[in-house]
């Protein structure tokens, strides 16, 4: 290197366009113990100071290469040109292929349809949301890819997410302070996904409605109702419901996630000889009563098919119906009496105080309660890591 070339000049260039973009890539991506740093406000303001680095860096790299890369040895031109090349490398990496909102694209066209034009199998998992007598089903594998679908169901503006990496659906209004947002999918920290309000620019936890970072942090974003099964079993509850079909364009996207909606990890990996083992993937069933978190083992709960638990005060009732995919938790106490539920042969839920029948939307269809409705407690199917980690606090149920 000859003398006068000022080398700094042209490091720190590259240092300020390049690396805070991969630093922010690589927390917002689930890179090896990327997600297990606590940094999603550092993530958010080094986001904003991307560019006017980058522009800093850039002009810094433009005025060495002009006044000073001449006066370089062969070997420094080298060098230099390598580093230079590599890192123009690296800008489209982070800014193309490990862009969160190019890996996983919104949908180009949303497209509905009924029950009789319906081209999605009925034994695919969907998120259903009703209201105002509407109802709408999104399947999972879609979702999954998608991360949400922003939408309206009966006049109401809704965010419909869902995060493989936790493996679980939200609802939320779109509805911040009294303006519909456009959100956009900004990365992933702890394992869930990042979302971004148009607006304000704060940005949310997908498994909690939280903001994390940004002017709103600390708000929460209004959780909507929704139910998760198989749509045979929301069709068989709702059957005018309207069905969120495939987009072409992501035919290839979807096929990656065949079998996600009901394959545990347990069940793929053949190596593993205690399937019941508790792993960070297994499946749970989660709810929150009055503040109170608890979560129920799926494979346990799957093998008994319901359970008559309390949270606190409050009686539940955790039951899953035949498909082995629907699930559901409802508040037990009714009119000041807390009722013991079975699931008789039939597959009817029974009360054992009354020996009322009573169906899968909670209804009494016969017998002395005849009439009466339970109430629904939102549930979610969540992985443990997950539900861990956003409820630390949380009681698990591993079976009796």
């Amino acid at each position: 290197m000859k003398k006068g070339t000022k080398p700094w000049l042209f490091w720190t260039g590259m240092f300020l366009l390049f690396v805070p973009g991969l630093a922010h890539a690589y927390l917002l991506m689930p890179f090896p113990g990327s997600q297990d740093i606590e940094a999603i406000r550092f993530c958010y303001y080094i986001e904003k100071l991307i560019l006017p680095l980058r522009i800093v860096g850039a002009l810094m790299v433009l005025w060495y290469l002009t006044k000073y890369y001449s006066k370089n040895r062969l070997g420094g031109k080298i060098v230099k040109g390598l580093v230079l090349t590599l890192g123009l490398a690296s800008l489209y990496a982070t800014d193309v292929e490990f862009e969160a909102s190019s890996m996983f694209e919104e949908p180009k066209t949303v497209k509905f349809a009924n029950a009789i034009d319906n081209k999605v199998p009925e034994s695919f998992v969907v998120l259903g949301v009703v209201n105002n007598g509407i109802a709408k089903a999104y399947p999972l594998i879609y979702l999954g890819y998608h991360h949400k679908i922003q939408d309206n169901v009966g006049g109401l503006p809704v965010l419909v997410t869902y995060c493989t990496m936790c493996r679980t659906g939200r609802v939320y209004s779109p509805v911040i302070n009294g303006a519909r947002q456009d959100f956009r999918l900004v990365g992933a920290r702890h394992y869930n996904a990042i979302i971004e309000d148009q607006g304000t620019g704060s940005w949310w936890y997908q498994a909690t409605g939280e903001a994390a970072a940004g002017p709103l942090q600390g708000s929460q974003l209004k959780e909507l109702p929704y139910e998760q099964s198989t749509l045979s079993a929301w069709l068989e509850k709702h059957p005018g419901s309207l069905i969120l079909q495939p987009d072409k364009h992501f035919k290839t996207d979807y096929a990656d996630l065949k079998n996600y909606d009901r394959l545990q990890a347990v069940d793929r990996d053949s190596t593993l000889k205690n399937k019941d083992s508790l792993v960070r993937k297994s499946w749970y069933v989660g709810v929150i009563v009055n503040k109170q978190p608890k979560a129920y083992n799926w494979r346990k709960l799957a093998k008994q098919w319901f359970l008559n638990d309390k949270v606190g005060t409050t009686p539940l009732f955790v039951a899953i119906e035949d498909d082995s995919l629907t699930f559901h938790v409802w508040n037990r106490r009714v009119d000041g009496r807390d009722l013991n539920f079975i699931i008789d042969t039939a597959g009817n839920l029974v009360d054992n105080e009354t020996s009322s029948v009573w169906d899968w939307n909670g209804v009494c269809t016969s017998g002395p309660e005849k009439g009466k409705q339970l109430a629904k407690v939102q549930a979610y199917q969540e992985y443990r890591h997950s539900w861990l980690h956003f409820h630390p606090g949380s009681q698990f149920w591993e079976g009796e």
